[in-house]
């Protein structure tokens, strides 16, 4: 037998920055990043807004015209691509296109950025695009929402939505480098401010119970949008997703996706509304499930995972959905089986042993989850416990 071997590491390095106002003129963090990843005579930078985030911040346009006229590491084009955000910008390959146009037109190469300001749906299309434009262009990610803030926007994947499932088209591309500006925060819709929470309470179940205790004590300002508050569970929940990618399998080639409790429905939740749920909203509604199942199959006891859906309640979530009513053939359930095809393998769901504390299963009885979805929906309907068992 005569053949030939090769193997290699490829090393990924890459910050993720807590700032406020990032384009103020005083504010030199992007200047000097620049400064430090300048390795050619010439670059450019292309930028990708969302929509909503420009209609916003009003002046955003002319301040990083501004900014860039007194830093000059690095070359502005002028022509700013706004496009629509949410969801919509995953299931229409439009903005996708467009982004790529812009590389062949402005001849943005390899050395060059492209920066995307906006929701997580936003920067998932531009990091798609960024990555596969010249077998990779460095993509800097600038979110805007919470939930891009402490999850999405400081991961390695990027993704569109094809043939109507959820991230079917994607690379793990890391960013060069991720701005969390906390003056866009405030200016975020009740939903999405109160979505982007969904995740920081999944990855707190699955890996920190401290940080779980501490959303409970600070429900109440998170829920009144205390800015500093929310930074705090921002960059906590950043901090746990950062060190989950260091730790394991950041591209992941397993079958496992430890740090998606909660969304093997979700996923499927977002696809049977039309998108019209929040990717937070329906991990909300994926967690409690989970949570109840958890305890339904013995593994979690009664008293934290009625803990779980207190605090889901107490922070206003919708808990319950139609389509989360399960029965035997309900349509959700083809969720398991996508969950199981995205990543190959054996079907692994992460499931809670305690607060702070997964397990991985590979089986799911379908008696106990439409169980399980029946008393989230009473609990749904009730708003509140007395001392009944989940």
């Amino acid at each position: 037998m005569d053949y030939l071997e090769q193997k290699f590491n490829v090393s990924f390095d890459y910050k993720v920055y807590f700032t406020s106002a990032l384009f103020n003129l005083s504010n030199t963090i992007l200047d000097n990043f620049f400064k430090q990843k300048n390795t050619a005579q010439f670059q450019k930078i292309f930028f990708v807004i969302d929509e909503n985030v420009a209609n916003a911040h009003g002046h955003l346009l002319e301040e990083i015209s501004s900014y860039f006229k007194k830093y000059t590491t690095v070359q502005l084009i002028d022509d700013i691509l706004i496009t629509p955000g949410g969801e919509a910008a995953k299931n229409d390959l439009t903005l996708f296109d467009n982004i790529v146009k812009a590389v062949n037109l402005y001849n943005i190469d390899r050395h060059s950025y492209i920066a995307a300001i906006g929701g997580g749906s936003v920067l998932d299309v531009a990091g798609y695009a960024a990555a596969v434009s010249h077998r990779g262009i460095r993509h800097i990610r600038i979110p805007t929402t919470t939930l891009s803030q402490n999850d999405s926007g400081v991961g390695v994947k990027n993704s569109i939505n094809y043939f109507n499932k959820k991230n079917f088209l994607g690379t793990f591309a890391p960013p060069v480098g991720v701005f969390n500006d906390d003056q866009f925060l405030p200016t975020q819709s009740e939903r999405d401010w109160r979505s982007g929470i969904s995740e920081a309470i999944k990855v707190a179940l699955i890996k920190d119970a401290v940080f779980f205790d501490w959303i409970e004590d600070n429900a109440d300002q998170l829920v009144s949008r205390n800015l500093n508050t929310m930074n705090y569970l921002v960059r906590q929940c950043a901090e746990l997703h950062l060190e989950h990618i260091a730790g394991g399998d950041p591209f992941e080639m397993g079958s496992s996706r430890p740090l998606d409790f909660g969304h093997w429905s979700a996923h499927k939740l977002e696809q049977l509304s039309n998108f019209e749920l929040l990717h937070g909203e329906a991990v909300v509604m994926g967690i409690a499930l989970d949570t109840t199942y958890s305890s339904l199959s013995g593994r979690l006891p009664v008293e934290k995972a009625e803990r779980v859906v207190k605090l889901l309640l107490r922070l206003g979530f919708e808990i319950s959905h139609p389509f989360m009513q399960i029965e035997e053939n309900s349509s959700i359930l083809l969720g398991l089986n996508e969950f199981r095809e995205h990543l190959g393998g054996r079907l692994t769901i992460m499931l809670l042993q305690d607060i702070g504390r997964g397990e991985e299963v590979h089986e799911i009885d379908t008696t106990l989850l439409i169980e399980a979805s029946r008393q989230i929906k009473f609990y749904s309907e009730m708003k509140t416990f007395n001392n009944s068992n989940i």
